[in-house]
């Protein structure tokens, strides 16, 4: 049977139709680009866990375009395959990356030749590619080597939104930017700009980042275990926490939903990115926020998944697999360690029910068919969770 002939807007929030953020590096470097065959294995394994669209970053490496080509091979080889695609331009400041002091109020040179380059590919593929995401937390005023003003965001929305116009790109091709809930009006008054309430009335929906994992170090006001009454255990207190950093993500949301709407506009949000790591040696892990484990991001996942599922918003949770060239330099930090799955094809817990059900029989990734961390072992999980500090202000 062949697949539907879907667009952005009846794919994302489709019941059925999750989406997941996804870089398919196996290496410290993305110097090594995963092959063909690997990309393929990867959709594979996704498409067998209910995903059918992923987000990618930088259509100026190979990355990008191989996975296009992955899955068009797939669909080749069985006309019922489905895989959309969220495509990411990356956007940049004069000078970013560089020795020189990074110009917040200019682009790049770069930005024009990754926007041309994502037209391309959303014209060779528009079978596949059903979003442009015009930067990645780019406008963000922590990303302090590289964020723009959101008048360059805007400008690159407009010039889009006008090949659309033209016919040079499909007219059902959605455009958006990918950012934190603060860039898009849920923060501080700073972000407040008449370019950014323009450029909420310029793209075909907002793609919002909510992190409640960074703000467990950050901003911890829904963090730390709380005494629950008697009888109740550190699992009971570990799952309490989790439950609050589920509403604190939904209040980023409805603090971007709320500004759109004093804007008098009215158009959708879907989540492009929020995710939970299972380890951390710094900020995050035992001798910080201990928030990252196994268990506490199993539990993030499937709270996410239920709301945004009874809602019928998309999710680009992130993200499907480890990705150790994030933080390369320390194997232990939370970024190398935010996938659903590590290096070694073993699914974490929050992935556990899918192994007992049988969807990955028969896939492998580099060799390794996907079975279950610790063993399985859910006593050996639990010993390696660690109960967050004590909120002492909340026991008062």
């Amino acid at each position: 049977m062949e697949a539907p002939h879907l667009t952005a807007a009846e794919i994302l929030g489709k019941p059925g139709y999750h989406a997941i953020s996804y870089g398919g590096y196996r290496s410290v470097t993305r110097d090594t680009q995963p092959s063909l065959q690997q990309l393929k294995e990867d959709m594979k394994i996704l498409a067998a866990m209910g995903v059918r669209i992923i987000r990618t970053y930088n259509v100026h490496l190979p990355h990008a375009p191989n996975v296009l080509l992955a899955i068009e091979a797939l669909k080749k080889e069985d006309p019922g395959f489905e895989m959309y695609v969220m495509l990411g331009a990356w956007i940049d400041c004069k000078n970013a990356w560089t020795d020189l002091p990074p110009d917040h109020n200019a682009e790049s040179e770069r930005n024009a030749a990754e926007i041309d380059r994502a037209v391309a590919l959303a014209q060779q593929h528009p079978d596949i590619v059903k979003v442009i995401a015009v930067g990645n937390e780019a406008m963000v005023k922590w990303a302090t080597s590289y964020y723009v003003q959101p008048g360059v965001i805007l400008k690159w929305v407009n010039h889009l939104q006008a090949l659309k116009q033209k016919g040079e790109l499909p007219k059902d091709l959605w455009i958006t930017s990918s950012d934190n809930f603060a860039s898009w009006g849920g923060g501080g008054s700073e972000y407040h700009v008449e370019d950014l309430n323009k450029l909420i009335h310029a793209v075909d929906y907002i793609s919002m980042h909510t992190y409640p994992m960074h703000d467990t170090h950050y901003n911890p006001q829904f963090w730390g275990a709380r005494s629950q009454g008697p009888g109740k255990d550190k699992k009971a207190m570990i799952e309490a926490a989790m439950l609050r950093a589920k509403a604190y993500a939904i209040s980023q949301y409805d603090s971007v939903a709320h500004y759109m709407q004093s804007l008098g506009v009215d158009k959708p949000i879907h989540i492009g990115e929020t995710g939970w790591a299972s380890n951390d040696n710094s900020l995050y892990g035992a001798e910080g926020s201990r928030a990252t484990d196994e268990y506490k991001q199993s539990l993030f996942y499937h709270h996410i998944r239920s709301w945004t599922d009874e809602k019928n918003i998309a999710c680009f949770y992130f993200e499907a697999f480890d990705e150790p060239w994030k933080d390369a330099q320390n194997p232990g930090g939370s970024e190398n360690h935010f996938g659903l799955i590590n290096l070694r094809g073993q699914a974490k817990h929050a992935l556990w029910p899918l192994v007992d059900a049988g969807v990955f029989a028969g896939l492998t990734r580099d060799g390794n068919p996907i079975t279950k961390t610790f063993g399985g072992d859910t006593t050996s999980l639990l010993a390696s969770v660690a109960l967050p500090p004590v909120d002492t202000l909340q026991e008062r």
